[in-house]
Formats: C-alpha cells, sequence, structure tokens
C-alpha cells in the first residue's frame, strides 16, 4: 500500500503564484497526498485563491489553517509537522512548483531504501525570462550515504543543499529527534537541516528534478535585510552551543568547521545584499564573539589550509577585518 504524503505549504504573499503552484500538487501522479495550506495572516488573497481552489477542484484531503496571528515560516513548517498524517512530510514554497511524478519518485525511493530524508535535484527558473539554470547542486557523488557520520561529514563539506523544502522526510524520525524549527527565524533551513544532520542516519539522492524554483524579484534571495542578518547572527549562536556542548570529538570537530564556514558565508551574503558598512559591522563584531580555532588547532593538519585562513580572516579586530574584506571582496 503507498504510504501517505503530506504536503505542507505556507501562504503568506503569494498571490502571483500560489495556483500555479497548487495545480502542481493536485496533478500529482501519487494520489495518496494529504495538503495541509497554512496561512500565516496574509495580507493579500493569497488564502482566498487557496480556499477557491480546494474548492472548486472538491479536494476532499486538503485543508486551510489559518493562523491567528501572524507568526513566521518556522512557526508556519511547525504546524505542518504537528498536523501530519502522513508517513513523510515534504515542504513546497508557495511560489515553487513539482514535476508530476516528483513525490511518486521520491515515495518509491524512500521505501526501497528506507531512509529517513530523500532529496531529489532542484531546476532554477528565471522570471520572466524562463530561463533555466543550475541551483542548490547535490555535489555527493554516493547517491546513498548511511550512517551518521558520513551523512553529517558531506553536509559540512557543502555535499548538498541546507533547504527545508525538496526533502521527502520521515515524521517520525522529526517528532522522535524533536526535530521543530526554531521560532522566530525567517533563514531557518541551514539551522533545521544542520540539526537534521545530528541524528540521520540515512539520507538518499534521487538523480532527477523534482522540483522548480523560482527566481523572482520578490523572492528572499533577493531582498535580505537587517532581520536576515540577525536570524544568521541567531543561527551561528546556536551551532556555537552545539559545538560548546559537543563531547564527540569527531563530530565537535566538523561543528566547529560548519560554524567556521557559516561565519564565512553569510558576511559575504550580508555584504552583497545590502552593502552597508555598519550593518555588516555588526555582524562581523557578533560572530568574533564565538568560537573559532584555537593555536593548536592553526598547528593541526586535522584542519584545511582554507579553513584556517577562513578563520583567520573573520576574527581579526573589527576595523582591520572590515578593511581586509573589503579589499578581498572588491579585488
Amino acid at each position: 500500500m503507498n504510504p501517505l504524503v503530506t504536503v505542507s505549504i505556507p501562504i503568506f504573499k503569494c498571490e502571483k503564484f500560489i495556483k500555479n503552484c497548487l495545480l502542481s500538487i493536485k496533478d500529482q501522479k501519487y494520489t495518496n497526498i494529504e495538503v495541509i495550506l497554512i496561512n500565516d495572516q496574509t495580507p493579500d488573497n493569497s488564502a482566498v485563491i487557496s480556499e477557491q481552489f480546494i474548492k472548486e477542484n472538491q479536494l476532499s484531503n486538503w485543508s486551510l489553517i489559518n493562523l491567528k496571528e501572524n507568526s513566521g515560516l518556522s512557526v508556519v513548517r511547525n504546524e505542518g509537522i504537528l498536523r501530519a498524517q502522513g508517513k513523510y512530510i515534504f515542504f513546497v514554497d508557495s511560489d515553487d512548483e513539482l514535476y508530476p511524478d516528483s513525490i511518486e519518485s521520491l515515495v518509491k525511493k524512500a521505501e526501497e531504501t528506507n531512509a529517513e530524508i530523500i532529496m531529489g535535484e532542484v531546476q532554477g527558473i528565471k522570471i520572466p525570462s524562463q530561463e533555466m539554470v543550475d541551483v542548490f547542486p547535490i555535489y555527493t557523488k554516493k547517491d546513498i550515504l548511511d550512517g551518521n557520520r558520513e551523512i553529517f561529514s558531506e553536509l559540512v563539506n557543502g555535499g548538498f543543499a541546507v533547504s527545508s523544502w525538496n526533502k521527502l522526510i520521515l515524521v517520525d524520525f522529526l517528532k522522535k529527534h524533536n526535530l521543530y524549527f526554531t521560532k522566530g527565524l525567517y533563514a531557518q533551513d541551514s539551522l533545521h537541516t544542520f540539526e537534521m544532520g545530528l541524528y540521520v542516519q540515512k539520507l538518499v539522492f534521487l538523480r532527477k528534478k523534482t522540483y522548480k524554483y523560482y527566481l523572482h524579484q520578490e523572492s528572499v534571495i533577493h531582498n535580505r535585510k537587517k532581520i536576515h542578518f540577525d536570524n544568521w547572527i541567531t543561527i551561528a549562536q546556536k551551532i556555537n552551543s552545539y559545538f560548546l556542548r559537543e563531547k564527540d570529538l569527531f563530530r565537535k570537530k566538523l561543528i566547529l568547521e560548519y560554524l567556521i564556514n557559516f561565519k564565512a558565508i553569510t558576511l559575504e551574503m550580508n555584504w552583497k545584499a545590502q552593502q552597508n558598512e555598519q550593518l555588516w559591522k555588526a555582524s562581523y563584531h557578533a560572530y568574533n564573539e564565538l568560537s573559532g580555532l584555537s593555536f593548536l588547532n592553526y598547528l593541526s593538519r586535522d584542519y584545511s589550509p582554507k579553513l584556517k585562513k577562513q578563520d583567520l580572516f573573520y576574527r581579526l579586530p573589527l576595523s582591520l577585518g572590515y578593511r581586509f574584506f573589503r579589499w578581498r571582496f572588491d579585488r
């Protein structure tokens, strides 16, 4: 018997895109699906369009949940997990779409392998040109990662994307390890994937396109502001807390590597988004308060020269660090 799959979709300021998203779910070849649409008190017509879509298509296993107040994407995602009746949950952003056989292909692979997480490939599509671009590639060479050490190592080394969408996830795995999204975070995907990476024992890749990711000017990736930079600081602090309490030396090393890379990547994205010296320096200062390589780590061969440089570049005194960053960025 085909297991039930819960598809969870946030509803917030997506009236231009939501109908196409819902059509792509309705047209799935895999039919044992429940769809949970969660209205985060959207100020536009997204919820109205969604409700009409459900009624017009007589979709009995679809529901629209209206939150009492605007609570953010983390709360919306958690609502999907808490309400899920399916064996698996699949997050879809409201401005994206699936291919007709996406759920079918992912479930087949999940049932064959007994994996906790299955990931497909992503097709990027630019709007309005409709140009196809490669986004969020899977660099990991193996199709099946078995064992937490292997999976966590690949995560830290950037082997796969940290997005929450386009992952078919075993619901019992999330609930068993209390893997809910942190309330109040907008950029929650990287932290949640990191936290799943601490526990997952089998992760499988499906080497085919399962998700259409639309790149448009309303995407968060084009509209990062101070609140997103503050979120990154919070995420870095949480990763740092995992590092400080980790007892296993192998995992502790990997967490520190992840933290150092996270600081470097987000400081660069911070500058690309705003090119605001004050905002950049605020993040740099906050990151300097967190853990980094020790003197002995710099002498050790356990850490790559690239990581040592990365750590050193972002632990200089603030004014020097800013000037050095600008020199490296602008050249």
